[in-house]
């Protein structure tokens, strides 16, 4: 008789394991801000998502070759449609009606990353879709279309080799840059069922065997399998948000708890496992704030935020709590 219903699937722990003093920086399609959320939640220190939802890894690896160099984007990179300045190497939420404050939001966000970045323990990096969009003016490959007709591009599928090269120029620059800097890749499990969903699986099948291959060839650099989690291990609508196409909070929890058992060490989950309940009782709105029990609830949660203050920056919740108190 069969015990078990389900492919479950088991991660060997990752050498060198995240710490919560560690900075992580995440990058790429929406699943980097599922992952840098719940690191953000948890009290790391997070870059998530800078530089807005990207889903390409050319485009990607673009971004952080700004970041590293402080670089600014050329002239060229710019676009005005319907009185709204864009850039087509960033996404949509940098845009504005005014060219020169675009120009500057972009520069202080990359100027704020090249110093974060040169700390950073550990990078995520989370592909999308091995489609690409070329201009068709100068053949450059955008990150975002901005809603620029779709006649202004020509649609192609990156092959494994452009992004192998691609992702060695970064590499070469990330470590040259951050000598210490960790690099996970993911693979977002997101799909992209525009390009429907035969070519999805072609895109995402390049996709997998590039992180693969990497992960092979660079020492520093693994694969989570976010991807595979979704799909061979919940693998049931039920674990989809209400578009199927997204996964559910549920199935982000689900990964979540993987990516801490088999990436985060010891004293990180141990901080997890105190910093949950007291998270959970600061989102607490009581109805009579004065009340006796109300307050000694407030003392007890203060003492344990005393208690953890040496391990994450708590500070916030602390006056947070000391501004309820009645003395």
């Amino acid at each position: 008789m069969m015990s078990d219903f389900r492919t479950v699937l088991h991660l060997p722990p990752l050498p060198g394991k995240i710490g919560i003093q560690d900075s992580v920086f995440t990058i790429g399609s929406c699943f980097a801000d599922n992952l840098g959320k719940k690191l953000t939640d948890n009290k790391f220190s997070v870059a998530v998502n800078p530089f807005g939802t990207s889903y390409n890894p050319v485009s990607i690896h673009k971004q952080l070759i700004y970041a590293i160099a402080n670089g600014r984007p050329s002239a060229e990179t710019y676009g005005e449609l319907n009185d709204t300045y864009f850039n087509f190497d960033f996404h949509s939420s940098f845009s504005t009606l005014n060219r020169q404050s675009l120009e500057k939001s972009i520069s202080n966000t990359i100027e704020k990353q090249h110093s974060f970045l040169k700390s950073a323990k550990v990078m995520m990096i989370t592909y999308g879709t091995a489609w690409i969009y070329e201009r068709n003016e100068n053949s450059e490959i955008v990150s975002n279309c901005h809603k620029v007709p779709g006649s202004a591009f020509k649609k192609s599928l990156l092959t494994q080799k452009k992004i192998l090269e691609s992702f060695e120029t970064l590499h070469k620059q990330l470590t040259e840059f951050n000598p210490d800097l960790r690099i996970i890749l993911t693979l977002s499990p997101v799909r992209h069922i525009k390009d429907t969903l035969e070519l999805n699986a072609v895109s995402k099948a390049v996709l997998r065997l590039t992180c693969h291959t990497l992960s092979e060839l660079h020492q520093n650099v693994s694969y989570f399998p976010a991807f595979e989690i979704v799909m061979d291990d919940l693998r049931d609508y039920r674990f989809y948000d209400r578009d199927l196409l997204h996964p559910s909070q549920e199935a982000i929890d689900y990964i979540w708890k993987k990516f801490r058992e088999s990436y985060l060490d010891q004293s990180a989950n141990s901080f997890i496992d105190q910093w949950e309940p007291i998270s959970k009782a600061l989102q607490h709105k009581p109805f009579q704030p004065e009340s006796i029990a109300h307050q000694k609830f407030l003392k007890q949660t203060l003492a344990q935020l005393e208690n953890l203050k040496g391990v994450a920056n708590v500070n916030r919740e602390i006056q947070q709590i000391k501004q309820q108190l009645i003395n």
